[in-house]
């Protein structure tokens, strides 16, 4: 019998980006590599876990943007002209290093990861890989929850309620037509909750949310079961808490396993190192030096001497780093039920690039705890948050505090010196789309449509300048200004949408809208193209 439940949390998210003005554009990379490097690994780990009837249980999010680019044809494209250069490179690398014993093994190994990406992409899953996840979730083995339109920071955006009730609805109403049914779950962009929101969540339909630790602890009454059991707020949604002592275990670069000498080194790469000739025809065409994935090294210390990477000793820490974690799950259940008169509960919640991506031996790890969860011991069970209300529908009543997760927990990351002037203009616009919306009411009006009817301009404008003020609203630009990469292109981006948006507003005002102009901001920004998006404003 179990005496406890983890629930493993992934949330899979990218900000949308795509540029069909331009044949090749650096920032798309972000989707390219998430793909090879996280979501068709987790992809193979599934596949294998069900075909060998392992029991497991992950919940995930994916947001909005990602599943619009995962579905997006001009990026599928792209990314398959991106494997096939990469599967060109491995190919020349397998050659390069036949007398370079500690790298030929590698190179043969990036050759058999990229062709077999290609072949789950393109073969497989006809270059939708949302649909392997739907997949997963109809075998009952994964849960996705839904969240905003674009990851906009909820407790910011506040000061237009129209905006957080766009955000949360459209993102709702954009899961219902990716995965067919409602969601049960919602992932709060960087954990950003305030109270109140959760009467928002509610009116979508929305039965559980996920909170940072203190946003439970400092709850009002303090919740008697901690982070380990969910709470009600008032609008009756349950909350539930991450445990800090099982994320930091894993998400810590330095005391968390990702750090270990053995794993690979995320920050030397191929297409940094070689020469520039023989590297350029898979870098930036222009020249710019990237990431091409391909990694010789491992971590091997606080150095800047690196040794060759070894997969099976990486193999076997990645076995051990996934009984290490267990066995202090089964030790931090066995301690909580003595305390609980219920099974307790760890929710552990991670950015699901971090398995892959950042941390190349995450989905390996993974696999390996879901087998060991599954079969090397009974003492603590793999669970979804929707099974846990399940078995335990009644929880305390409490209204959390406002809270995020990130640096200080209270929303310094997404509102600080770096990054604060977006806000006004983001106030503003919010402002001018309710009174574009009360201006021009017969074309938001919620109401049966004939789908096959031609949308006016006017109506055509309205959509758009909803979609531009969301793209503006994403938490993704006040990130990067915050951590300093990128940070031209952030601003470009909130800039753009902004003025996008406030040329539409005036157009509208003025009565005089650009088609021409229309049709190409419809083409660049063509996320939610289904959706009448004004229409959440009114």
């Amino acid at each position: 019998m179990h005496k406890g439940y983890v629930s493993l949390v992934l949330h899979t998210h990218l900000p949308f980006v795509r540029h069909p003005e331009e044949e090749y554009f650096l920032e798309e990379n972000w989707l390219y590599e998430a793909i090879t490097e996280t979501y068709i690994p987790l992809i193979h780990v599934f596949e294998r876990l069900i075909s060998d009837g392992v029991y497991f249980r992950i919940t995930m999010s994916l947001t909005p943007p990602l599943v619009s680019m995962l579905k997006d044809p001009l990026l599928q494209d792209r990314y398959v002209r991106h494997l096939d250069r990469l599967i060109e490179l491995s190919s020349k690398e397998i050659e390069r290093t036949g007398y370079q014993s500690h790298f030929h093994g590698l190179a043969l190994m990036y050759h058999s990861i990229f062709t077999e990406a290609k072949e789950t992409f393109v073969q497989r899953y006809k270059k939708d890989i949302v649909s392997a996840f739907k997949k997963f979730q109809e075998n009952g083995c994964v849960e996705i929850i839904a969240s905003c339109a674009t990851h906009g920071f909820l407790p910011v955006l506040s000061v237009n309620p129209s905006d957080v009730n766009a955000q949360i609805k459209i993102g709702v109403d954009h899961y219902k037509k990716t995965f067919g049914r409602p969601p049960r779950g919602f992932w709060l962009p960087e954990c950003g909750y305030y109270p109140g929101v959760d009467e928002v969540l509610k009116k979508a339909g929305i039965r559980y949310f996920f909170i940072d630790s203190h946003g439970i602890i400092n709850g009002d009454p303090s919740p008697k079961f901690s982070v380990y059991a969910p709470v009600y707020c008032p609008s009756g949604v349950a909350a539930f808490g991450r445990d800090w002592e099982s994320s930091k275990q894993v998400w810590s670069s330095k005391e968390g396993y990702p750090g270990d000498p053995d794993y690979r080194e995320y920050y030397r790469d191929i297409g940094h190192e070689l020469d520039f000739e023989y590297i350029k025809p898979y870098i930036h065409p222009q020249g710019i030096r990237v990431n091409t994935g391909m990694k010789y090294w491992r971590i091997t210390g606080n150095t800047e001497y690196k040794e060759a990477y070894v997969p099976e000793w990486a193999k076997e820490k990645a076995a051990m780093h996934a009984g290490n974690f267990m066995f202090n799950r089964e030790k931090q259940v066995e301690h909580l039920l003595a305390h609980m008169p219920r099974k307790p509960l760890i929710i552990a919640p991670y950015d699901a690039e971090l398995f892959g991506h950042w941390w190349f031996e995450g989905p390996m790890w993974i696999d390996f705890l879901m087998r060991k969860m599954a079969y090397d011991q009974k003492t603590v069970k793999m669970i979804t948050p929707s099974e846990y209300l399940s078995e335990y529908p009644t929880n305390q009543l409490s209204q959390p505090s406002a809270s995020t997760w990130g640096y200080k927990g209270y929303s310094e990351f997404w509102l600080e010196g770096s990054n604060d002037w977006i806000y006004r203009h983001l106030g503003k616009a919010g402002q001018r789309m309710e009174e574009l919306a009360k201006k021009f009411p017969m074309y938001v009006k919620k109401q049966p449509k004939n789908k096959k009817a031609k949308k006016t301009l006017v109506e055509r404008a309205l959509n758009q300048a909803a979609r531009e003020l969301v793209l503006a609203q994403s938490s993704d630009w006040a990130f990067i200004m915050k951590t300093g990469t990128m940070v031209p292109y952030a601003h470009k981006r909130s800039k753009t949408h902004i003025s996008r948006f406030t040329r539409l507003y005036n157009d509208l005002m003025d009565g005089k809208v650009d088609k021409e102009w229309l049709e190409e901001v419809e083409y660049r920004d063509n996320i939610f193209h289904d959706m009448d998006c004004a229409s959440y404003y009114l």
